[in-house]
């Protein structure tokens, strides 16, 4: 399965992108791994956090390929674990997808509509991140599921 990350704005914390460079290398045995950057929003003085979101929205949704599943990272998303997030993955692996859109949002989230048209949400935790550490969050329970299904030794249970 290919995984397409979607993300708004540059991760810029050299420490982060090191983290980020090393489980991309490590997913590179899995699965085939593809990152989009939208740039930040300019002139957002004086918006309204749905106008926020809503333009954010627009630069998403011509990067989301038709019959990909879409998958939120979002604060109000279904919280799981670690194994959990495993099985999700198998599901979908096994259901016949052949890609799938994980989107990491802005400061604001997401807007309804995007809201309504993935096919998951999923929350990383009930604590509050910056954008920038999710990337690297994301990818390192990405990588913590796949040796899950293959029962290698990086997750102890």
């Amino acid at each position: 399965m290919k995984v397409h990350i979607i993300s708004i704005g540059k991760t810029t914390a050299p420490y982060l992108k090191e983290g980020i460079e090393d489980y991309r290398k490590r997913l590179r045995h899995y699965l085939k791994l593809e990152w989009t950057e939208i740039p930040e929003l300019k002139k957002v003085a004086g918006c309204s956090r749905e106008e926020i979101r809503e333009r954010e929205a627009a630069l998403f949704r011509p990067k989301i390929r038709p019959g990909s599943f879409l998958l939120l990272l979002d604060e109000n998303g279904k919280s799981m674990s670690s194994e959990g997030l495993a099985a999700f993955l198998n599901k979908r692996m096994l259901s016949g997808s052949k890609e799938m859109t994980v989107l990491i949002g802005g400061a604001y989230g997401f807007s309804p509509a995007l809201r309504q048209s993935a096919g998951a949400l999923l929350s990383l935790s009930k604590m509050t991140f910056t954008h920038q550490m999710v990337r690297l969050i994301w990818l390192e329970q990405l990588y913590r599921a796949m040796s899950i299904l293959r029962n290698e030794p990086y997750h102890h249970q």
